[in-house]
């Protein structure tokens, strides 16, 4: 890669001169923050800088989901956090999505509102006098920020409609959907250079210092100088800011073509930890990382033995218990 210094008249005044904003990520932050700042400052320079050349944490690396609260995950969080800061995550979740919604678009989203189910195992059953005792509560909660009524039910039956095994019963939420996220980061691109906001991939940024003016940002091809500086890397932050952010890995799978799969819709398992969905007639399963969750306080994009293990195992004898099925792809996210 040439450095900076030996770019042209032309390469350096164009793209990398008189920077108003500058922002580190190409992630859903990065974007939005991107586009949020084109409306205010219709003229400025805005550049958005991504290290990978594609976006390297979690915004098309995670699962997909559109979600924002199984049951169990929802009464897990109400045990060891305040109730008011869980419903505020709560309708900060449910604002994102229908803002995103308005921003990408269903179509560039690819938005399936099949709903999600929150899957209670045999194993589980001692857990669910308390989830039917609060059912109520939680749908009261929920219509308060939803304006929608009875979002959550319990749906017994959910074995013999999906042939999953080893299930004693479930909680769907209607509300809840799946989109494509490669798709919506290609239609962030796109509507970031629509509106005259410069993308540089490859060129990660390794440290700045702060001028009485300006700020200077040490990047792998030399130095950038702009006005303000925007750090849209999530778990990847603390790499550049003195900021109580810990990296959490998620590691994911995807199946081969399943002939005639009939799962469709997104599933939650073990308070959350666990998620899986159908795509492309194939089955996406994630999670895991409350198995090692000091090891999964990493900024290393790998998978480990220790959870693609426990993955497979689920996905053989819970979600596709008499289907041969092999696995095409494997990938690890950082979410912060």
């Amino acid at each position: 890669m040439l450095k900076i210094q030996d770019l042209s008249y032309w390469e350096r005044n164009t793209f990398l001169e008189n920077i108003d904003f500058l922002i580190v990520g190409a992630g859903i932050v990065g974007y939005s923050s991107a586009l949020q700042l084109r409306e205010q400052y219709p003229n400025a320079k805005i550049m958005v800088l991504e290290r990978g050349y594609l976006p390297t944490g979690a915004s098309s690396k995670n699962a997909g989901f559109a979600c924002f609260g199984s049951v169990t995950e929802l009464l897990d969080d109400l045990e060891h956090i305040p109730e008011e800061k869980v419903w505020k995550t709560v309708e900060k979740r449910w604002n994102g999505l229908q803002n995103l919604r308005k921003l990408i678009g269903d179509d560039a989203l690819d938005l399936q509102l099949h709903g999600s189910w929150d899957i209670i195992t045999k194993e589980q059953t001692d857990a669910l006098p308390e989830i039917r005792e609060k059912l109520a509560y939680l749908n009261k909660k929920i219509a308060e920020i939803t304006g929608e009524e009875n979002v959550y039910s319990e749906e017994k039956y959910l074995s013999q409609k999906f042939g999953f095994e080893e299930i004693e019963t479930s909680f769907y939420n209607r509300l809840e959907g799946q989109i494509n996220t490669g798709s919506m980061i290609r239609r962030f691109y796109q509507l970031t250079v629509e509106r005259g906001i410069d993308v540089v991939n490859g060129l990660n940024v390794l440290s700045f210092v702060e001028q009485e003016n300006s700020i200077t940002v040490l990047t792998s091809a030399g130095e950038l100088s702009t006005k303000n500086l925007l750090i849209c890397t999530n778990g990847f932050a603390k790499e550049l800011l003195d900021e109580d952010v810990l990296p959490a890995r998620a590691q994911v799978l995807v199946t081969s073509p399943i002939p005639d799969l009939n799962i469709k819709g997104t599933f939650h398992y073990d308070k959350g930890y666990y998620y899986f969905r159908n795509i492309d007639n194939r089955i996406l399963l994630g999670g895991g990382r409350n198995l090692n969750f000091e090891g999964e306080t990493s900024m290393e994009l790998e998978t480990t033995d220790q959870i693609m293990s426990a993955l497979e195992n689920m996905l053989h004898t819970v979600i596709l218990p008499n289907t041969s099925v092999t696995i095409d792809y494997r990938w690890a996210g950082i979410m912060g």
